[in-house]
């Protein structure tokens, strides 16, 4: 695992969540939730069906409005914006949905262009010489930016979305469920790229995943759901955790599996 880009430095925080309640008519899905996540890192968020992960990275990102607590994204809470400060804000936040989320009538220079036409002056000629910037930047062909996302395979269905998410160079990285639906190989270069862009731009990634080679690849620490709340820790000291649902899912099959690719892994470097 790469070491985070705060390492050696005092750490700073650039996301707090605070008493955070979310819940859609009764029901509670957060309650009383804290999270603090450091510049730099990368964190992976996991927890059980309807434990409310997408949720709280909804929150995060201010598409959901809590129903008590507070959220502060790089110093601003962003439950308390108003519409121009909350533009500035977004225009520092890259998200990547579980689907890519791009446009299908559009082609893959074209939905990165948005977020520049969006929240820039820029004239049309540097907006595509910026998305052209950010293809390359994930490792897609130049050719994909005159493609639809029907002609382009899963994988590189992600990396075109991620490219619209660095689209304005943010610092933080929002990414839900981001080697869902990839097969092993493509999983593993997607880690090592959001690992390689973390070291090169400075971001600080937060992730949603079921991916445990993911977890213990790319990640500095992982925050678990659970009971409403979350438990934070390393890979190592949540495996020594005695409540029960996380130490099935850390001790189950999957999770060691994926140690042992980890360690094989290692041991070729």
């Amino acid at each position: 695992m790469t070491a985070p880009a705060t390492s050696g430095a005092a750490a700073e925080t650039i996301l707090r969540v605070s008493g955070l309640r979310t819940q859609f008519g009764a029901e509670v899905i957060h309650d009383n939730l804290e999270l603090t996540i450091e510049r730099g890192e990368i964190l992976g968020i996991v927890g059980g069906s309807g434990s409310g992960k997408s949720v709280l990275l909804r929150a995060m990102v201010g598409l959901i409005r809590p129903a008590a607590g507070q959220i502060t994204v790089l110093g601003k809470d962003i439950t308390a914006l108003n519409d121009a400060a909350r533009a500035a804000l977004q225009k520092r936040i890259g998200v990547l949905f579980q689907d890519g989320a791009l446009f299908s009538s559009q082609t893959v220079a074209q939905n990165i262009m948005l977020p520049l036409a969006e929240h820039t002056d820029l004239p049309p000629a540097l907006r595509l010489e910026i998305a052209e910037l950010k293809i390359n930047m994930v490792g897609l062909p130049p050719d994909a930016a005159n493609k639809y996302p029907s002609e382009l395979s899963g994988g590189m269905r992600k990396r075109a979305g991620l490219a619209r998410a660095l689209a304005l160079d943010p610092e933080i990285l929002f990414l839900d469920e981001p080697t869902a639906g990839l097969d092993p190989i493509g999983a593993a270069a997607f880690d090592q790229l959001i690992g390689e862009l973390r070291q090169a731009l400075n971001l600080t990634v937060i992730m949603v995943t079921h991916d445990l080679d993911s977890l213990g690849a790319i990640c500095d620490r992982i925050a678990v759901l659970l009971d409403k709340r979350v438990k934070v820790g390393t890979m190592q000291s949540l495996r020594q955790d005695t409540e029960p649902w996380i130490h099935e899912y850390f001790h189950g099959p999957r999770a060691r599996a994926a140690l042992d690719h980890i360690a094989g892994v290692d041991d070729q470097r």
